[in-house]
Formats: structure tokens, C-alpha cells, sequence
């Protein structure tokens, strides 16, 4: 079974609502969902809660190093829990992939994605789960025809519209977990990837 679930996002309050925070949304859904709450833990760089499914023991991980430092905050609670890449679950923010729209894969390149880039720098492979939340392009905008630069798009709001749509994504997400924890990862994606 999955052990740990990693939301990608940055710290502070400045960044709370940005579309880059994705993964945070997702775990903070997920917390509450479980009952249990964040707490900083220094030796981790991050943010953790533990919960149980089924009977067994879940880490929930906000890294507190920002986006493009992400590795060192999941490499550091795995080797102490001694958790191997297969069973995490790193939760990300997807420009290729409209808003409503959330895919599960294993494995896979990084689409340039900075906190992915640094988990698999530290693990020294791809081979682990990724829940990718569509948040759109800013080539997808329409505009005065010139083109938004990524990192100012990801570091900003989404709009209203754009949220509902994120929000339902994270939803589905959370409704296909039961069957992702039970391993039947086929079905999970099959029931996700069906719902846009």
C-alpha cells in the first residue's frame, strides 16, 4: 500500500492560493477527510500528518522548502520510515492538463515540473506515483495575443471558474483512492481518467 502522500506546493501565505499549490489542496482535502492535522517537523523539511487507512499507517507531506527543493523533504522522511519510491504518491500541479481534468501514472518523465525534477534527482528514479491536477497553459488564455509567462501563471491565482474546476479534480482524486490503496491501480485510473 501507499505510505506516503506528497502535496507539491510552496510555502507562506503568499503562496497559498497559487495555482502552483495544487498539491497542497489536495493533501489539506485529504487531512480532513482522514482527521488528522499538519504539524512541522524540522528534520523533514516539511509539514506532516499521519493518518490510517485501513488499519494502516499514511503520511501526509507538505515540503516547506520551496517547489524546486521538494526532493529533500521527501527523501528525508523516506529514509527514516524506510518508504521506497514504489510507495509514494506525489500529488502536482499539471500545465498540460486542463482544469477538471486530474490523471494517475507511475513512472514518467517530469514535463519540466521543478519539484518532480528534484524528488527524482534524490531517489535516482521516476518509478513512483504521480496524481497530476490539470491547472491549464497560459498559452490556453485568451488575451491580448501575447503569451503569460509559466512561472507567473503558476504563481498565480487561478480564477473563480478555473478553481471549481480544480476543486472537482481533487475530488475525483480523493474518490479514486480507496482502490489506488487497495492496488487495483488499473480501475483507479480507469474511474479517474474517465471524468474528462
Amino acid at each position: 500500500m501507499t505510505k506516503l502522500i506528497v502535496g507539491l506546493g510552496n510555502p507562506g501565505d503568499d503562496h497559498e492560493e497559487d495555482r502552483h499549490n495544487a498539491g497542497f489542496w489536495f493533501v489539506d482535502a485529504l487531512a480532513k477527510q482522514l482527521g488528522t492535522h499538519f504539524e512541522s517537523e524540522k528534520r523533514f523539511y516539511g509539514k506532516v500528518a499521519k493518518g490510517k487507512w485501513e488499519g494502516e499507517d499514511l503520511f501526509l507531506l507538505k515540503p516547506t522548502t520551496f517547489m524546486n527543493l521538494s526532493g529533500q523533504a521527501v527523501s528525508a522522511l523516506c529514509r527514516f520510515y524506510k518508504i521506497a519510491p514504489v510507495d509514494i504518491l506525489v500529488v502536482q500541479d499539471e500545465l498540460d492538463l486542463k482544469p477538471g481534468t486530474a490523471r494517475l501514472k507511475l513512472g514518467g518523465g517530469t514535463g519540466g515540473h521543478n519539484g518532480l525534477k528534484n524528488i527524482q534527482a534524490h531517489f535516482g528514479t521516476p518509478d513512483y506515483w504521480r496524481l497530476r491536477l490539470g491547472i491549464g497553459h497560459p498559452r490556453d488564455l485568451a488575451g491580448d495575443g501575447r503569451p503569460m509567462d509559466v512561472a507567473d501563471y503558476v504563481l498565480r491565482r487561478p480564477q473563480l471558474a478555473e478553481q471549481k474546476l480544480i476543486d472537482v479534480s481533487i475530488g475525483n482524486g480523493l474518490k479514486v483512492l480507496p482502490l489506488f490503496f487497495k492496488g487495483d491501480t488499473q480501475s483507479a485510473m480507469l474511474e479517474l481518467h474517465s471524468k474528462g
